[in-house]
């Protein structure tokens, strides 16, 4: 029997609005090549759904000046993005979370947005979608919080305070390579404030993109599992995207999670963009995480439809084919059963207990 499998991350809510905008939407439910995730490859792949991304990129008109050089990848500058304005984030936000609304609509019971794991477990059960409403970058909620508990009324479950760039809330990791992800400040005091407010309310704090420095601040003000969503480990690929050793053993502590990210400069030896990038890549990180953390605490968190992965997983239909590597390596059903649901499904219910 295929095993279902509930996955870290996706951005396929934000690549859909992308495609609308420039004109040329897809349908979910037709089987398509754009992309990686509709639902007849969902299907196909055993996806049972996961974190669906609300991600918001940059605003075409903004103004704000470009921030200072941080350091030269591949030959060019790095800076970080231009910062978001609370209204560019907040109609982007919105805009996804509609489209994710109109797609449960639409499917017949077929997905489904959840807000408990009863209801991921139900899920499960009868083969719906399960899908979590997550926010990569909290740059839609205002510094005072008082959008969190409007998002919350609508189904978030799940905040990175920041993707790859600054904001009122810390500071995300450069996409530098070789580097640590010791990269800048912790978590700003409002920063902190959406923490506690996330454990009162029983929302996952997620710390992919976050800096090393604000990875440590929510390990001290946290009460929930440590989770990343969508991270690797940083012994095998020194990326800043990518979790130390220490991070790993506090996240193992916690009785949180790692989700294995399928995008290729994460897997790589040489952090480069090669879709030609082997399967081993992928079970070398399970792997290793498997090894320092405990088989518990690892999962998936392929990062699909918001990056380049393996030609050889291409899409959310190769998922299975990650599985057979996976078997091929020695991991038992078991273990096999814990990394592609059952640990996210014992994290959720842990994190989301108050709701």
């Amino acid at each position: 029997m295929a095993l279902k499998i509930l996955d870290g991350h996706n951005d396929v809510l934000s690549r859909m609005l992308e495609s609308e905008r420039r004109g040329k939407a897809r349908s979910f439910f037709e089987r398509s090549d754009d992309g990686h995730i509709d639902l007849p490859r969902a299907r196909e792949g055993g996806f049972a759904g996961g974190l669906f991304s609300v991600y918001v990129g940059a605003d075409p008109q903004a103004v704000a000046p470009a921030g200072p050089v941080l350091g030269v990848h591949d030959g060019r500058d790095v800076r970080f993005p231009r910062p978001l304005t609370l209204e560019y984030a907040q109609k982007t936000s919105l805009a996804e979370i509609g489209i994710l609304f109109r797609l449960q609509r639409q499917s017949g019971g077929q997905l489904r947005v959840v807000r408990t794991a009863s209801d991921v477990e139900q899920c499960l059960d009868d083969g719906a979608v399960a899908a979590i409403i997550h926010f990569e970058g909290a740059e839609a909620i205002d510094p005072r919080l008082d959008m969190l508990d409007a998002f919350y009324a609508m189904g978030l479950r799940s905040v990175g305070p920041v993707w790859s760039r600054a904001n009122d809330f810390g500071e995300g990791v450069p996409y530098l390579f070789p580097h640590s992800p010791d990269t800048g400040p912790g978590l700003t005091d409002a920063g902190k404030e959406l923490v506690r407010a996330c454990n009162q309310l029983g929302i996952l704090v997620d710390v992919s993109h976050l800096n090393e420095k604000g990875f440590w601040d929510i390990a001290q003000i946290s009460s929930a599992p440590l989770v990343a969503t969508h991270s690797n480990a940083h012994a095998l690929t020194p990326t800043p995207r990518n979790l130390t050793d220490h991070q790993l053993d506090a996240i193992r502590e916690s009785g949180g999670i790692v989700g294995v990210n399928f995008s290729v400069g994460f897997l790589r030896e040489d952090g480069s963009d090669e879709a030609d990038t082997p399967m081993e890549r992928i079970v070398a990180h399970f792997r290793y995480l498997a090894e320092r953390m405990g088989i518990e605490h690892v999962g998936f968190g392929a990062d699909l439809d918001g990056t380049r992965v393996p030609s050889v997983v291409g899409d959310v239909a190769g998922l299975p084919r990650v599985v057979d590597a996976l078997r091929s390596a020695g991991f038992d059903d078991t273990a096999l059963a814990k990394m592609t649901h059952q640990n996210w499904l014992r994290v959720l219910r842990q994190t989301w207990k108050a709701a």
